[in-house]
């Protein structure tokens, strides 16, 4: 077996793998902030009066898990192209 046809049959693509990868990072990072916004409005129905710092955390928290996701849709993005 020649060396250029064993380096042809070795060689794999992981871009597959890496689209997979990116939707599980968004659909991850939907579930996150739904959970996230259902537990924030359960806790302002509780206690009205909490209602500016709740929803000031929560913000907080969704731009965390958007961040994340993203870095991981990008990072995916980036092992597709490699």
């Amino acid at each position: 077996m020649s060396l250029a046809l064993l380096q042809e049959v070795a060689t794999v693509s992981y871009g597959a793998f890496a689209a997979i990868g990116a939707g599980l990072a968004a659909i991850g990072g939907g579930i996150g902030i739904g959970k996230i916004g259902g537990a924030a409005m359960e806790a302002m129905a509780r206690q009205p009066e909490m209602q500016g710092k709740l929803q000031g955390s929560a913000i907080v928290l969704i731009a965390f898990i958007e961040a994340v996701a993203l870095f991981a849709v990008v990072v995916s993005f980036l092992a597709m192209s490699a």
